[in-house]
């Protein structure tokens, strides 16, 4: 395999056969081709594209470069959910629980921070103690036991996307479509799933800024998924402003644990990521079969937050991979104190907060990486004390900084990401926007029947 000739192939707009991107895929895991090489082919593929029929033969090839494991053993349909990134995006660790304490058992093999998003291992290791490495048999022990598990890509599973999204980070070619689809469905379809949910998200703090993208991205996937064996369903949802109130890996596991003990977190209420965790949960309990539908399965999932069985089930896992469970009774323990508080300039009403600004200030803070080696302070982030549509008083706090480092801490670009203004901003459009399945798009928010 000549590798410089794959590279002028892509960059110069032909196709490569799937042979060669098989190739390609296994050499470079392998450690035949190094990192520069492999950064050169993905930014022709960024910047050239990839048609369906190479994106599909790129995901097969990420996919079987590893062990594709089996779980019909786990009694149940066990189905997993998958963001595309987002700022503030705690879902997964209030949603993974919530489900499989309704009856579905959710796997879920999760990433780390990339770009200016979020990710769950991150978030997961901010709990002192927890171990996103277990084994295959201990992912299967943890699952069978708690009817959940959430570990990150081991050896076995999928290692080209371990390496390939690591270098993607770090090398400007995260937004592309279907460089996106390869390596979200490589991990998921590897870890023994019966179906998939998929939250595409589209606005400012997205990677898909267009909704047209998003769209595309979300039919992929679900084609993807679907020509593999696997049916799979996707929410468009809104990420323009923060998901919640808390931006950064302590923060952010505070309040989806707040969530779960069905509390008011820090700063306020978070209906926002109730919202999309309970769409979300609807779709996958209809599809694991406890719930003749989605909206069924949304009541399910209400029920699962307000009686403690979805806490239960998330101490249960917290204990399974030697976390401190105890944290569950004082989350803010994972934020430790503000190091400093960002202020209002003047008197209104917010009117906006920037997604993206806030996720960039974040990385800076600590809780992203600049460099695929870098490691992250699980205390880096801000909680919203102000969000759209609530009115502050000049000198009133819009945020508090949380860090290990509080000369990292930047109050200006934080103070920047926030809009007041003398106008009420009009109430927030609903944050699921439509559902695809089946081929077609419904066309409707929240889901079959219209509703969050």
């Amino acid at each position: 395999m000549n590798v410089v000739r794959l590279i002028t192939q892509k960059r110069d707009g032909g196709e490569v056969a799937p042979d060669d991107l098989t190739a390609l895929v296994d050499a470079y895991t392998a450690g035949d081709v190094p990192d520069y090489q492999m950064a050169a082919f993905l930014m022709a593929a960024f910047v050239r594209g990839l048609d369906d029929a190479e994106a599909a033969a790129l995901t097969r090839a990420m996919l079987h470069s590893g062990r594709v494991l089996d779980l019909s053993d786990v009694e149940g349909a066990k189905v997993d959910k998958h963001s595309t990134g987002g700022v503030g995006d705690k879902v997964s660790l209030v949603l993974a629980p919530l489900v499989a304490a309704c009856g579905v058992p959710v796997p879920m093999i999760s990433g780390r921070g990339l770009g200016h998003t979020g990710g769950t291992l991150d978030k997961l290791e901010a709990i002192p103690g927890f171990r996103t490495d277990l084994s295959i048999e201990e992912y299967r022990d943890v699952l069978g036991r708690v009817g959940t598990v959430m570990i990150g890509q081991t050896a076995e599973i999928a290692p080209a996307d371990k390496k390939i999204y690591a270098l993607r980070d770090v090398t400007g070619t995260v937004e592309s479509i279907p460089l996106i689809a390869a390596s979200i469905l490589s991990k998921k379809l590897a870890e023994g799933i019966d179906a998939l949910v998929l939250d595409v998200k589209c606005g400012r703090g997205a990677f898909m800024k267009d909704e047209a993208q998003a769209r595309r991205l979300a039919e992929t996937l679900v084609g993807v998924a679907e020509r593999e064996g696997t049916p799979a369903v996707a929410l468009l949802t809104r990420m323009d402003v923060p998901l919640g109130r808390a931006v950064g890996n302590g923060p952010e596991t505070a309040e989806a644990v707040s969530i779960l003990r069905d509390e008011t977190p820090t700063g306020g209420a978070c209906d926002d990521t109730v919202e999309v965790t309970v769409a979300l949960a609807g779709e996958m309990l209809a599809l694991g079969g406890a719930a003749p539908d989605a909206h069924a399965g949304r009541e399910q999932a209400r029920a699962a937050l307000a009686d403690g069985s979805a806490l239960a089930t998330f101490r249960a896992l917290v204990e399974a991979q030697d976390g401190d469970a105890s944290v569950l009774d004082h989350p803010a323990r994972l934020m430790g104190e503000p190091v400093a508080t960002v202020e209002a300039d003047r008197a209104g009403t917010v009117a906006d907060v920037d997604a993206l600004a806030l996720g960039y200030a974040a990385v800076a803070l600590g809780a992203g990486r600049a460099r695929k080696e870098d490691a992250v302070d699980p205390k880096a982030g801000f909680v919203l004390n102000k969000r759209p549509g609530e009115p502050v008083e000049a000198g009133e706090p819009l945020a508090f900084v949380y860090a290990s480092d509080p000369d990292r801490a930047d109050t200006d670009a934080v103070r920047a990401a926030f809009t007041v203004s003398d106008a009420t901003p009009p109430r927030p459009a609903a944050l699921v926007l439509d559902r695809y399945a089946g081929g077609a798009w419904d066309g409707r928010a929240g889901g079959a029947d219209g509703s969050a």
